[in-house]
């Protein structure tokens, strides 16, 4: 089955749209914005969803300590490049091949008339969650089915190191059949141009993501904080 059939199979409550916009925001740096609103993050959630991101969710609205929380958070993926939350750094570590990565990420974006109005790098995960959150189903899980070999190995490596955020990629996990693959470490520098791809088309002559044009939305990234809004927005439409 493949990723966009097994969307279109759920019946899900709430949608797969409205989870990405909500994994997003629990990615994004802890502050007094995201603390106030984990009342209503955990409300869009259906019981088996909130089960397992409950380590994270207790983190943050159990913690007094926000600078803490902001310490933490900054250790977690900050300081190890192998937490790291830009995707193509997990592939192509610093070489070329991240930098066209991310252009043909960044046209995906745009070929779906969404214009990331962000200072972060395209690749960087609560902005590529955000981007799932308003593009069809079918669409989104089939950019989740691509990315989940990297996302899988992220969680991997959190659960290793006991962090709470593990959780979030572990959700990530569940929403799309496709088994993920063991990934190459990532090159160093120049030295190594070899691409990652995967799907039935993996055979290094397109970048990871890259996928034909679609029709234009009328949707745009907001330029402050847009994962919380992107709930907010959702969230009235339910």
């Amino acid at each position: 089955m493949s990723a966009a059939s097994y969307t279109q199979s759920q019946t899900q409550e709430p949608p797969q749209q409205l989870t990405y916009a909500v994994l997003s925001a629990l990615l994004g740096y802890p502050d007094e914005e995201l603390i106030d609103a984990l009342p209503m993050l955990r409300s869009l959630l259906n019981q088996e969803q909130a089960g397992h991101l409950a380590p994270i969710l207790d983190l943050l609205a159990n913690n007094p300590d926000l600078i803490q929380l902001q310490e933490q958070y900054v250790e977690t993926f900050d300081s190890k490049p192998s937490h790291s939350l830009h995707l193509f750094e997990h592939i192509h570590g610093e070489s070329r091949d991240r930098g066209q990565a991310m252009v043909d990420l960044r046209n995906e974006y745009i070929e779906h008339g969404l214009l990331p109005d962000t200072t972060e790098l395209p690749d960087y995960i609560p902005l590529f969650l955000e981007f799932l959150s308003q593009i069809p189903a079918e669409k989104a899980a089939e950019l989740l089915g691509d990315a989940i070999h990297i996302l899988s190995r992220i969680q991997e490596k959190l659960a290793r190191a006991q962090s709470p955020y593990a959780a979030i990629f572990q959700v990530l996990r569940g929403m799309t059949p496709v088994e993920p693959e063991p990934l190459p470490e990532p090159p160093q520098g120049d030295m190594e141009e070899t691409m990652v791809t995967f799907g039935p088309n993996a055979d290094g002559t397109e970048p990871m993501l890259y996928r034909k044009p679609a029709v234009d939305q009328p949707v745009t990234f907001y330029e402050t904080d847009p994962r919380k809004e992107t709930v907010s927005n959702i969230a009235a439409e339910k």
